[in-house]
């Protein structure tokens, strides 16, 4: 058994210095612009949507996702930025839906069920 060392004073302070291991690499952070933040937002938002399995398709963690749901709920919606469905120009009885610069045409009357499918094919390619 060893003996206690003598101490003058009850307080001890450790000063710790955190620094860069040699050899480790050096990452920047990762920045998402607005489109596809506000697409994971409405692909969070579709009914029956898997938050943690969304987030992990898309890289991030589900506290990020989260947390720009909480964001666009407090801003509201970005006039700019929203989708909106009008009949193409010259084809009469088709819908031109434009999602992160590719344009899909669809019948006017497709089935909501297989729009809903199509639309989330389309986002996460």
């Amino acid at each position: 058994m060893s003996t206690p060392m003598p101490r003058a004073n009850s307080n001890q302070f450790i000063e710790v210095v955190a620094e860069r291991l040699e050899g480790a690499p050096v990452a920047e952070r990762r920045r998402w612009s607005d489109e596809f933040k506000d697409r994971a937002v409405a692909a969070s938002l579709e009914p029956g949507a898997n938050i943690s399995a969304l987030a992990r398709s898309l890289d991030i963690l589900p506290s990020q996702l989260f947390g720009w749901r909480r964001a666009a709920q407090r801003n509201g919606p970005k006039v700019g930025r929203r989708r909106s469905l009008e009949p193409s120009a010259g084809k009469a009885g088709l819908v031109e839906i434009e999602i992160g610069g590719s344009f899909v045409r669809v019948k006017a009357d497709i089935a909501e069920d297989d729009l809903r499918r199509l639309l989330r094919v389309v986002r996460e390619a």
